[in-house]
């Protein structure tokens, strides 16, 4: 069965205070496009790699700018408990690609990301269509 499990992996995160450049590297490092900006293990914000792009090259921001100061915040969330519709409802209404998730304490346990929802669902596609084939092979 497809759950929520299927698609949380390993989040990357970093404190309020570390700057766009200590960030940068944490994503080079983890191979990530986004790092969760977190205060006692809570989600408070999120930067991707866009942000900083945006921030660095075209805004000319210093590298020693912190996070808090360029974070989207709040950060969006979604429930550990909550299944595929609904993370693929989230995506929708908020428009993002990036979903933390997090416990019936609001601690960060992992993060959902489009890319994965597309492998898995993309997956299950053609699972679903191997299964179909004969029916669908009508003259």
């Amino acid at each position: 069965m497809v759950t929520i499990e299927t698609f949380v992996r390993t989040v990357v995160t970093a404190q309020p205070q570390h700057s766009l450049g200590e960030i940068a590297r944490l994503m080079d490092q983890h191979n990530v496009g986004a790092v969760v900006i977190t205060e006692g293990r809570r989600p408070v914000g999120i930067l991707t790699d866009r942000d900083l792009a945006l921030e660095l090259g075209a805004r000319g921001t210093s590298l020693n700018t912190p996070a808090v100061r360029v974070m989207s915040t709040p950060v969006t969330t979604i429930d550990r408990k909550e299944g595929i519709f609904d993370i693929t409802q989230a995506i929708r209404e908020t428009r993002v690609r990036r979903l933390p998730v997090v416990d019936e304490d609001g601690v960060l346990v992992g993060i959902v990301t489009v890319d994965d929802l597309l492998k898995v669902i993309g997956r299950e596609t053609a699972n679903l269509l191997e299964g179909l084939a004969p029916e669908l092979m009508v003259l």
